[in-house]
């Protein structure tokens, strides 16, 4: 027998992997100690596990991977050929299609480029930079109170980035106007925004994206009572609280404009029992869809404005699927034991907010559930 640790490393499948297809009925352990839960795999499902692992690298869809596994022993392969054959079709028009695509849209993008330098070029010299870039020069000091300012950090940390494709996103942008910071961070599947009050600061707009690592020594400094001072001089950021100071550069890119993606507030919104709701999402039902999506609760607000997690015989059509352990993260984040939930279409974002303070706030992309 083997270990799910001993089958990940032989079969190329991560553990988080050969989990998921067992709760999905596709590779189920040959024993699961009733004790323990832990997963034993009989030699011969290595090869399967090592099939599974090459269809998934080829982005076949599960209910495709299902009959490919459940034919690949037996004599007659015309159904496996034809799968395949059929997915590779399907990744050859759709690689077509998209080369299509983003060739006009980069062709696109080189007209935008050249028309704004064109612009620049012919502005008086104070415009020439547009308002991101100028920032980079702009000198800033101003205080904040400690409690605030992790407060603000500590409800969007969880939702930074760390894809190395996305350098961008691989920090908390710090958007100060008047008297308010703004702290956002996104990964594209999740956007938290919250903010702190500010005295000292001439009002005008300061954006600056702080990587996380100065993020969470910062987030260290503001574990404190009294204030703190922060200051932005071109692209170094300080933080000081008494003698003590975290100090670095920003990140060197453009943070999207966060503005256009904040949500109106939902109609269909109820105010959660956070504790009872965090119970039920630890031990109620996940949905399987992919392994790369994690562990799915499908939520469906009744009319009520109570939530239900769904089982897999449910098949409303209201209902959302969304990663558990991003909607556990932003209960944590939301900080309160009383927190509003917005749910709009399955397509939609989901929508967390404080009731206190609704402006704060966590958004999370659904996920797209197999019909």
């Amino acid at each position: 027998m083997r270990s799910i640790g001993d089958m990940a490393r032989d079969s190329g499948l991560g553990v988080s992997a050969l989990r998921f297809y067992d709760r999905a009925g596709v590779l189920v352990p040959a024993w699961v100690d009733p004790v323990t839960g832990y997963r034993w795999y009989a030699p011969e499902q290595l090869e399967e596990a090592r099939l599974l692992a090459g269809l998934r690298r080829a982005g076949m869809p599960l209910a495709d991977t299902r009959l490919v596994l459940a034919s690949w022993s037996g004599a007659d392969t015309d159904l496996v050929r034809k799968l395949l054959g059929a997915h590779l079709r399907h990744l050859e028009q759709g690689l077509s299609e998209a080369r299509s695509e983003f060739s006009a849209l980069l062709a696109l993008l080189d007209h935008r480029e050249h028309a704004l330098l064109a612009r620049r070029e012919h502005a008086q010299p104070d415009h020439r930079e547009n308002a991101m870039t100028s920032l980079r020069n702009v000198t800033a000091r101003l205080s904040l109170a400690a409690p605030e300012l992790a407060t603000a950090l500590d409800s969007v940390r969880f939702a930074a980035s760390t894809d190395p494709e996305l350098p961008m996103l691989g920090g908390v942008l710090f958007d100060i106007e008047g008297g308010t910071l703004h702290a956002v961070a996104t990964d594209r599947y999740r956007l938290a925004i919250a903010h702190a009050g500010v005295t000292g600061h001439d009002g005008s707009r300061v954006q600056i994206i702080v990587p996380t690592a100065l993020v969470d020594a910062m987030r260290a400094l503001s574990d404190g009572e009294g204030s703190v001072r922060l200051s932005v001089e071109g692209d170094r950021v300080t933080l000081e609280a008494g003698d003590r100071q975290a100090a670095g550069h920003c990140l060197d890119h453009d943070f999207p404009d966060y503005r256009r993606l904040l949500p109106e507030p939902g109609e269909r919104r109820t105010l959660l029992d956070v504790p009872a709701f965090r119970r039920a999402l630890e031990t109620g039902p996940v949905r399987a869809v992919d392994a790369e999506a994690g562990d799915l609760s499908v939520l469906r607000m009744e009319d009520d404005g109570a939530v239900t997690l769904c089982t897999d015989a449910d098949d409303a059509p209201d209902r959302v699927a969304v990663n558990r352990a991003f909607l556990l993260d932003a209960l944590a984040a939301g900080a309160r034991d009383r927190l509003i939930l917005e749910l709009g279409a399955p397509t939609a974002p989901i929508t967390i907010r404080r009731p206190d303070d609704e402006s704060t706030l966590s958004m999370l992309m659904p996920v797209r559930m197999e019909d």
